[in-house]
């Protein structure tokens, strides 16, 4: 894509003239380089008891609420950028709050053409927590404590899931000392759009007596799109393209025939800018209260609702006649619009009982949403790699002159989850520090998905009424026409249970050594029934078919031991257990698309990581830094591939795999009003054993074959800069740069999905002016319009027609970019 202008508007000129003067001022004060105060400490809870950072024997980082404002980190993909070791596979709004693609220490499973466009029912290697909850909600960032980011497996504290890490979301609370709130109002411009981004919060905080408040946090997003899909089929309420008129004109779209409309195959198309709109709205109603002096109570409700207009994704190459796709242009032939919805309810009560602190955690939660996939380049596309058939349109339904196909994708996921734990009260003259707790979930999960080939029940009749002259009918297999226009479909329902106890306990052997040792015993239940149902049954027809109940009872284990090489430096070693329950696929068992040997993929087994670790933490009085070594063993991971025949999506075990690296953070206090946080990691994750396809029993990927998504190296650094223009007016400053060296799509090297990707770098910047309660900030994402690819629908598996019978005018080819070059200035008041 080439280069982009900065758009010569109002905004631009604003952003562009407050960031200049800003950085001069920067880099004149760095010049300076007088070390004059105190680096900030930042206090985290992640063994739920609260400490500063440097004090913990283990690698975590943390961003405060006030520096996630600062930076306008508004989502996960602007967050994981500000953090070395952290990378995010990136399909934009569409897919982010469906899918949580965060990998950590390169454990990962899930490839860029993959995510929550299909039914897969591995659990994500990174676990989220919204405060005690785990749940992946991808609420905006609003209102927010602080997020604490822990590297390496965390299941003993942490469960099922946390095989890479764990992010932690803690949420501001109520305050029953203080009436305060806020307003803040934010528009934008994104380079690729012809429109604008507007957004607005508000926070309200309200004592109800001398104990008890209410917080009450309203966002709204409503950004305009960036990417314009230039060939739409025009549909009919029915989603069946609209055929020409008998005069061969086509019906006008808004009452007017414009020169983006055209012709082909005998249907009418339109061209459609910005579809990828973006609409959140996000609330959270917090009522916190003191009981007594020894019992707090804190009630909690988040919803989210997202409606997304389509892909943030760009096609390359060309359409059917060869017209070159051009910058920001999308070459589906339908709309991939997409919405959901998650309510989070959590009551937690907090007891000091003298010797120890209980804690209870009751929290249910319900998240679904839909979405449409365009799957016409599916069925039309000569494939290479590992796909039993191509060009299935063409085989199958021969003489249809429109090939329309797209998907409904709709997934439901509820929970009820309660923990509890009770942590020791200690002081600093006792010799054992200990935690322990039970946990239970239980969990329903429904995905769906159906397959339409719009327009083939017409074809179907109308190849019977003429007979003959119809190369096959519209139901193929069955020899009859075709009662709708559903060709494949799957409905698959999931229980999943878990009960745990755990604990960890540390003994000071002196003031200076410490060991620590951790136990998690789980037991766990998987119940599953998927319901498949081929070309043109009624899905009532068609009954649930149960699959084998899975069980899984182990014990976790961890141990760390940890000495103070001076006051303030420590050196310790983890040893760290992780796991991931397993599940079943939703592979067809009989019917024309019966799989290659479907037994041998119905189900797969869970996967477990053992985690080696060394590292050094301290602090100076203008430095806090973090340095370790890691070596994680993975044994059967989870890896996304393909069936060996008609190429459906699974999850399969491998044999072996291993991610080692090392990582380093600091974060150093240049002068009084100079900050600079920096971070690398290095990261080599790989199979160690081939990958082996269980219905073919053939190997699909060698071993040193990269993990998908995993970046080698990655970089990240951010300087923050304070000081005031007059005795009213203060002014900060905030650069910041990301860089990822490059990844790749599948873990199979000869899959028709696999795809590489360059390395890149995003820069952000803001400047923000502070008079009494006002602030005006003005900021730049992604300064240097970096592309930043990290997912992708590669043109050997989703491209144009290649045939002469489809006479298919589209390409789904498609890149999944990061956000475009956006400049924006908002303006907030606190009161």
């Amino acid at each position: 894509m080439k280069a982009q202008t900065f758009n010569k508007s109002l905004v631009a000129n604003a952003v562009t003239s407050a960031l200049l003067l800003s950085l001069t001022s920067l880099v004149a004060q760095a010049e300076q380089n007088q070390q004059e105060s105190e680096v900030e400490r930042i206090q985290v809870t992640a063994t739920h008891r609260t400490s500063t950072i440097d004090e913990l024997p283990f690698n975590i980082s943390a961003m405060s609420g006030e520096e996630l404002e600062s930076r306008n980190v508004l989502d996960n993909s602007e967050l994981v950028r500000n953090f070395a070791g952290i990378t995010l596979i990136d399909k934009g709004p569409r897919n982010g709050g469906t899918a949580n693609s965060m990998i950590i220490r390169g454990i990962n499973v899930e490839g860029g053409f993959s995510g929550a466009d299909v039914g897969q029912s591995t659990v994500p290697t990174v676990s989220t927590y919204v405060d005690s909850t785990p749940v992946f909600a991808n609420f905006l960032l609003k209102d927010i404590e602080r997020v604490e980011l822990l590297r390496g497996p965390q299941g003993t504290l942490y469960g099922s899931g946390a095989l890479g890490g764990t992010v932690r979301y803690i949420m501001n609370k109520p305050d029953a000392d203080l009436t305060e709130g806020s307003v803040k109002l934010d528009f934008g411009q994104t380079d690729g759009s012809d429109g604008n981004n507007m957004s607005f919060d508000g926070m309200f905080n309200l004592p109800l007596s001398d104990k008890t408040a209410v917080r009450v946090v309203v966002s709204q997003v409503d950004n305009d799109g960036i990417i314009d899909q230039v060939n739409l089929y025009q549909v009919d309420n029915g989603g069946v393209p609209v055929v020409k008129a008998d005069n061969g004109d086509c019906v006008p779209v808004n009452g007017q025939l414009t020169a983006e409309e055209l012709t082909f195959n005998g249907s009418c198309y339109r061209s459609k800018k910005d579809v990828d709109t973006v609409e959140q709205t996000y609330v959270k109603i917090a009522l916190g209260s003191e009981l007594t002096d020894n019992v707090d109570l804190l009630l909690t409700y988040h919803n989210q609702s997202d409606e997304i207009g389509g892909r943030r994704a760009v096609t390359r190459g060309a359409d059917y006649l060869g017209n070159e796709y051009g910058d920001y242009e999308n070459g589906s032939t339908f709309l991939e619009q997409s919405e959901r919805d998650v309510d989070l309810v959590s009551l937690e009560i907090v007891a000091d009982l003298g010797f120890a602190t209980l804690t209870s955690n009751t929290s249910s939660y319900t998240h679904e949403g839909s979405g449409w996939r365009d799957n016409t380049s599916l069925w039309v596309t000569d494939r290479t790699g590992g796909v039993g058939f191509t060009n299935w349109f063409d085989i199958l339904y021969t003489g249809n002159p429109r090939p329309a196909a797209h998907v409904e994708a709709g997934f439901e996921d509820e929970a009820v989850i309660q923990e509890f734990r009770l942590v020791s009260n200690t002081d600093d003259n006792d010799s054992i520090d200990w935690l322990i707790g039970a946990f239970y979930t239980d969990q329903d999960r429904k995905t769906t998905n159906f397959s339409h080939l719009r327009g083939l029940g017409e074809y179907g009749f109308a190849c019977v009424d003429v007979g003959d002259a119809c190369a096959a009918n519209g139901s193929w297999w069955a020899g009859v026409p075709a009662i709708n226009d559903m060709d494949f479909s799957y409905i698959r329902n999931e229980n999943f249970t878990d009960l745990a106890i755990f604990g960890e306990f540390t003994y000071h052997f002196s003031d200076s050594f410490r060991s620590t040792a951790g136990i998690r015993w789980f037991d766990n239940e998987l119940t599953n029934e998927t319901s498949t149902f081929f070309a043109y049954l009624q899905p009532e027809d068609i009954p649930f078919v149960p699959f084998e109940t899975q069980s899984e009872s182990d014990t976790l284990f961890k141990f760390n031991l940890s000495y103070d090489l001076a006051d303030n430096m420590t050196a310790y070693a983890t040893y760290s257990e992780g796991f991931r329950r397993g599940g079943s696929n939703a592979v067809p068992t009989s019917g024309p698309f019966t799989e290659l040997n479907p037994e041998t993929v119905e189900t797969y087994g869970k996967d477990t990581v053992t985690n080696y670790e060394l590292g050094i933490k301290g602090w100076t009085e203008n430095v806090i830094y973090s340095a370790d070594i890691y070596m994680v063993d993975w044994e059967n991971p989870q890896l996304n591939t393909g069936t060996a025949w008609w190429g459906f999506f699974i999850a399969q075990n491998g044999g072996a795999a291993e991610s080692k690296g090392a990582e380093f953070e600091a974060s150093i206090t240049l002068t009084d009003s100079l900050n600079m946080n920096v971070g690398y990691a290095y990261t080599r994750s790989e199979l160690t054993e081939a990958l082996i396809q269980p219905q073919s029993e053939s190997e699909i990927a060698p071993a040193g074959a990269r993990l998908p998504g995993v970046a080698e190296h990655t970089f990240s650094i951010a300087l923050s800069h304070t000081m005031s223009l007059t005795n009213e007016i203060d002014m900060s400053t905030n650069l910041s740069a990301y860089y990822q060296s490059d990844t790749v799509n599948s873990v199979v090297p000869d899959s028709a999905v696999y795809d590489e990707f360059d390395g890149f770098t995003i820069v952000n910047a803001n400047v923000q002016f502070y008079l009494e309660n006002w602030v005006l900030a003005l900021y730049a994402k992604n300064l240097t319009n970096e592309e930043g690819v990290t997912a992708s629908y590669p043109a050997t598996y989703w491209s144009t027609d290649t045939g002469v019978f489809e006479n298919y005018y589209g390409n789904n080819q498609k890149d999944m970019i990061a956000r475009p070059r956006t400049l924006g200035i908002s303006v907030s008041y606190q009161f």
